[in-house]
């Protein structure tokens, strides 16, 4: 496939990206005047080519519920980015509250996971979910044309092609989800079950990251949407209603392999790597890297490499855990006990085998600059990736990329999309069988170089291959086969 720069964008105008928050960051100075920059989030690295070329339009929340005149913070100093304008959807604090916190966060985040036990369903959240909807479909009316390739993200935003339809406004509208989609017995749970799934076949193209997910949805279309018709003889699935004809596909997002790899091989990351190795001699490092999340897995993790100590007392002063948990909700009381629950199983792991000069898990909760997660990337023997279910997980295929040596092995949840990608190459594993994970830690403590290098190998080849240009060449050449959204099925 051709890389973003050589894109037949199929006669499009402009890119328009809509997502809960903008690709800036804003903080106020000192002085009370505000500072503007780039965020380190994925999706404005994968779009950054065409936008280099193309130009284009963000639509998203600022993150601040005071009034900020960006063009007057343009223009930022930012090659990537610098043909970007910005729109900024204002939210109130309610609106947050009860749209991201609420709904988004606590219906539709554990519900996509699979875990609907704990899901609250309230109508106040599901309205609002609606209304914040409405806004940002307004904002994309007022600042596109029909020439434009309007181009939604993830699970906050399912609604707004349903509303740019209700406003009469023909755009071409598709969507990506980056999380899971979840099978019909879970999704037939949700209150709204058949306002959502109306709502995503108002897009011209629905996205998702695995196979699975695709099926899942098509399956609670056929159960939900009576008289759609599906074809999916081709990669690119068609659903054709009395109304409409929808593609939905699988495009599995990546990350800038060569990027990583390069940066990677830098003089400064080297030295902190030799300091790392320094600081831990004779051990070989295993590294897990999370946003603060009950979906990622933790407290099972440090349960099965607890397991693996006990179990294989010859792991003892040979491995160190290295778990870094990026801070995230901490104001959520849910979120505080899973903080508080990591906590303490690291001091019941380091109470129980610590030794003078060793300490089986050094733990950080903070976030950590780009030269540091490399090192650490660089330094570990063995990635230690087990959550409980996710969209893809970068993570797995940034240590992979960082891996330059080839002499690392992937330990990775069979429930991460990026498991079905990645085929065997990965040690997989079940995250809830947690002496099946302590086994795999001992295997891959114990794996000889051959071994590593070759499944290294392979893993670096196939995330190569299927780099983050891949994934917006595949989603937007597709887009660009897709009728204008305004298309309604001869009879």
């Amino acid at each position: 496939m051709a890389r973003s720069k050589e894109f037949d964008h199929g006669g499009l105008k402009r890119l328009v990206i809509v997502s809960n928050r903008l690709p800036v960051a804003l903080a106020k100075r000192e002085d009370g005047s505000w500072e503007i920059r780039r965020s380190t989030g994925g999706l404005v690295t994968a779009l950054a080519p065409i936008f280099r070329r193309m130009g284009g339009l963000w639509i998203g929340w600022s993150g601040t519920f005071e009034d900020v005149n960006l063009d007057e913070l343009m223009p930022l100093n930012d090659k990537d980015i610098s043909q970007v304008s910005f729109r900024a959807v204002p939210l109130t604090e309610e609106e947050v509250n009860q749209y991201y916190l609420g709904f988004s966060n606590e219906t539709i985040w554990p519900l996509f996971h699979d875990m609907h036990s704990r899901c609250k369903f309230e109508p106040e959240s599901w309205h609002i979910y609606q209304e914040v909807n409405r806004k940002f479909a307004h904002a994309v009316e007022k600042s596109s044309d029909e020439n434009d390739c309007i181009w939604v993200h993830d699970y906050h935003l399912m609604l707004v092609a349903r509303e740019l339809r209700a406003m009469n406004v023909k755009r071409r509208v598709v969507f990506f989800l980056h999380t899971p989609f979840p099978p019909l017995d879970i999704f037939i749970k949700l209150p709204w079950r058949v306002q959502v799934i109306r709502a995503l076949l108002e897009y011209d193209l629905v996205g998702f990251q695995t196979m699975r997910d695709r099926n899942n949805f098509i399956d609670c279309v056929e159960h939900f949407s009576s008289g759609s018709h599906l074809d999916a003889r081709r990669r690119v699935a068609v659903i054709t209603t009395p109304q409409r004809e929808i593609r939905t596909g699988i495009f599995p997002i990546s990350i800038d392999f060569d990027e990583f790899s390069l940066q990677a091989g830098d003089e400064a990351v080297t030295e902190k790597v030799v300091q790392m190795h320094q600081s831990m001699p004779g051990c070989q490092v295993i590294l897990g890297v999370d946003r603060l999340d009950y979906s990622k897995g933790i407290p099972l993790r440090l349960r099965a490499f607890k397991n693996a100590l006990e179990r294989f007392s010859d792991l003892r002063r040979r491995v160190t855990l290295v778990e870094i948990v990026v801070p995230s909700r901490e104001n959520i009381q849910e979120y505080q006990k899973l903080k508080a629950n990591i906590e303490g199983l690291v001091s019941e792991i380091n109470g129980e085998f610590a030794e003078v000069g060793w300490n089986p898990v050094q733990y950080m909760f903070r976030a950590q600059e780009r030269i540091d997660l490399l090192a650490y990337y660089r330094a570990a023997s063995i990635a230690l990736i087990t959550p409980l279910k996710d969209g893809m997980n970068l993570v797995a295929k940034e240590y992979c990329a960082a891996n330059i040596e080839e002499n690392g092995v992937l330990i990775l949840s069979e429930f991460a999309g990026a498991a079905i990608q990645l085929h065997r190459n990965p040690l997989l594993v079940n995250p809830y069988d947690i002496e099946g994970v302590s086994s795999a830690i001992y295997r891959a403590y114990n794996m000889d170089m051959d071994e590593r290098k070759a499944r290294m190998r392979r893993l670096r080849n196939a995330i190569r291959r299927r780099d983050i240009f891949w994934w917006v060449d595949s989603f937007l050449n597709t887009v660009a086969m897709c009728k204008q959204g305004d298309t309604t099925t001869q009879p």
